[in-house]
């Protein structure tokens, strides 16, 4: 049975825009700083997928987010540089403009939910002009909690209106996967984003869409999340 689904939740990096040129080049720039040698874009591009401060400790070296004070100084000077870079290379994505405005013309409310800072994602969204396609940004700190933890999908449900079978997560990581179950969203994956270097189709999404367009035009088909999750 076709879902009546009145919202779509977007991932952003891997998603809408590809942001890792920028992101690589800040990370590069945090490690030159440091003293330590730069890595190259294709290892920084499977670092991506679980917010800033965990891009920064697997360029340290770290298995992922750390309190460690190098990685707090490290934090502090890779935001330094990304401010400076954010958005410079960024591209949005082919189908992005078409599927947004597709799911607008559809009368579907749409919603932008990532682990980046405000600080980072309102400019950038602006940078690109898809704020003006999206009706509502969460970002990483917007929230007492960030995906995968479900509240930022709960929270934007609840603004919107409806419930969480209602809405639509798409996403390119396991972090966009594993909140939409915890919500009770249907969630769908695109495979061109960074998933840390896991295969998408190993995610446990509910189906793979080759774009946002065409996601547009497969809502009728997504199918209803398993009864007992969420």
């Amino acid at each position: 049975m076709a879902l009546p689904i009145r919202a779509v939740l977007i991932d952003l990096d891997g998603t809408l825009l590809d942001t890792v040129p920028d992101l690589a080049d800040a990370a590069n720039a945090m490690l030159a700083e440091l003293g330590r040698l730069t890595l190259p874009i294709d290892t920084i591009r499977d670092f991506v997928g679980k917010g800033i401060p965990n891009l920064v400790g697997r360029c340290l070296g770290h298995p992922g987010e750390s309190t460690a004070p190098e990685a707090l100084e490290a934090l502090a000077v890779f935001k330094r540089h990304y401010a400076a870079v954010n958005g410079r290379n960024t591209r949005i994505y082919p189908g992005v403009v078409e599927g947004l405005e597709a799911m607008r013309a559809a009368g579907l409310k749409t919603a932008c939910v990532t682990n980046k800072a405000a600080a980072f994602t309102e400019p950038l969204l602006e940078a690109t002009g898809l704020s003006a396609l999206i009706d509502m940004t969460v970002s990483g700190d917007t929230l007492a909690q960030k995906k995968p933890h479900p509240l930022p999908f709960l929270h934007i449900c609840e603004r919107f209106g409806i419930t969480p079978a209602e809405a639509l997560v798409i996403g390119d990581s396991r972090n966009d996967v594993a909140g939409a179950r915890a919500a009770g969203c249907p969630v769908v994956c695109v495979p061109y984003g960074y998933s840390e270097g896991e295969d998408v189709r190993d995610l446990g999404a509910d189906a793979i869409v080759g774009t946002l367009e065409e996601a547009a035009t497969r809502l009728k088909n997504i199918p209803s999340p398993p009864q007992g999750e969420g």
